[in-house]
């Protein structure tokens, strides 16, 4: 495994735990189609989450958070509902949330969980 790969995998148990720790209900991770993928797909009662993971081991890029512009928000809209085509149900709402990790040299890894985050 590469370690690019192996950061992110790491990341995705991190806000796996998070996601869990926080209440909600993991219902599937690393979902693929042709068009992509979602790293974590969750329930938080009546609303389906659809979860981002960023995973970066330094600030010098910037935050893991700021990896998430405008064509990775639209393509992540576009694979939720391509999920919910796949997945039928029914929800009361969509929400999209980011788990941002921060893996540090020492020490536990900085997480930030933003709720509807877009």
């Amino acid at each position: 495994m590469h370690p690019k790969d192996a950061l992110g995998r790491y990341g995705e148990r991190i806000a796996a735990r998070c996601l869990a720790d926080a209440g909600l209900e993991l219902l599937d991770q690393n979902w693929r189609c042709p068009r992509g993928e979602i790293d974590i797909v969750a329930r938080d009662g009546g609303v389906l989450v659809i979860c981002e993971v960023k995973t970066r081991s330094s600030l010098a890029f910037g935050a893991p958070v700021e990896a998430i512009g405008f064509v990775k928000a639209q393509r992540l809209r576009s694979l939720g509902l391509q999920w919910l085509a796949d997945h039928p149900g029914h929800w009361d709402s969509v929400r999209f949330d980011v788990v941002s990790v921060l893996k540090r040299t020492t020490g536990p890894a900085q997480v930030r969980y933003l709720r509807g985050a877009f």
